[in-house]
């Protein structure tokens, strides 16, 4: 993991440090207390939406709050095709099939699927791979935790499913018949947000998601609206929600 630099951005508050890092090519970026070590901290893995990246406003929001709030760490890296990193010609080819059917006025949630499917499991070990890095790096994890909505969640239920180091997790706006499999495997503790008129994610499926999680607690949030739509509310939720499992470290004013 090479640390490219340090920086204590203005996030509203005081007291966050933000290390850019590339690892094997892949671009992340790490938030912490300022003036501490990694540590055995608690640590969330910040999944971002598609076609964002990891310095997107509601990212950076997350991890702002995890480390300001909690004493926590936080880490978000690009997902493939997104941000600093390359477009494949699979991706290109991805997003000129979606502006056609958008144009034409037909359904994309079956597309959205398929690609994202593909790019997860390219992701999956690129997020395994920084955790190790972190681990070693830090001398040992605390408790992980991972929140990630949409793409966020397509990447990380899989991941979940794979990773025993991550020990909770808030995943939503998501929902596919490819992802039922994983799903199953998923034991950690589970919030699941749900856009009762997602016009990109079928009802049905992401309930069918939802269902098959293998885990005895988790807990469904359904709220009216779009998949934009997401009420700010369930972003205190979700960090409640986390707290429960990850404790806290050092609570500061936010």
């Amino acid at each position: 993991m090479h640390f490219t630099s340090d920086t204590t951005p203005d996030l509203g508050s005081v007291g966050v440090t933000q290390h850019r890092f590339t690892l094997d090519g892949v671009p992340g970026v790490l938030w912490q207390p300022e003036g501490s070590a990694l540590g055995a901290r608690p640590l969330v893995l910040v999944g971002h939406g598609g076609g964002q990246h990891k310095l997107g406003p509601g990212v950076v929001e997350r991890a702002r709050r995890c480390v300001t709030r909690y004493g926590w760490a936080a880490v978000s890296i690009d997902a493939p095709g997104h941000g600093e990193r390359e477009r494949t010609a699979q991706d290109e080819r991805f997003a000129t099939e979606i502006g056609e059917l958008l144009a034409a006025g037909r359904p994309i949630s079956a597309w959205v699927a398929r690609h994202t499917a593909a790019l997860a499991e390219r992701a999956v070990p690129e997020w395994r791979a920084v955790l190790d890095a972190l681990d070693e790096a830090g001398g040992g994890l605390g408790p992980v935790g991972y929140w990630g909505l949409s793409l966020g969640s397509v990447v990380g239920i899989p991941l979940a499913a794979a990773e025993p180091r991550i020990a909770v997790a808030v995943f939503g706006l998501t929902g596919h018949a490819t992802q039922l499999e994983a799903a199953r495997r998923v034991i950690v503790p589970v919030q699941f947000v749900l856009q009762w008129d997602d016009e990109l994610v079928l009802r049905e499926h992401a309930l069918a998601v939802y269902g098959e999680l293998g885990s005895a607690t988790k807990t469904l949030h359904a709220n009216p609206g779009g998949h934009m739509a997401v009420p700010d509310f369930e972003l205190d939720s979700a960090e409640r929600f986390l707290l429960r499992k990850l404790g806290t470290t050092a609570r500061t004013a936010d």
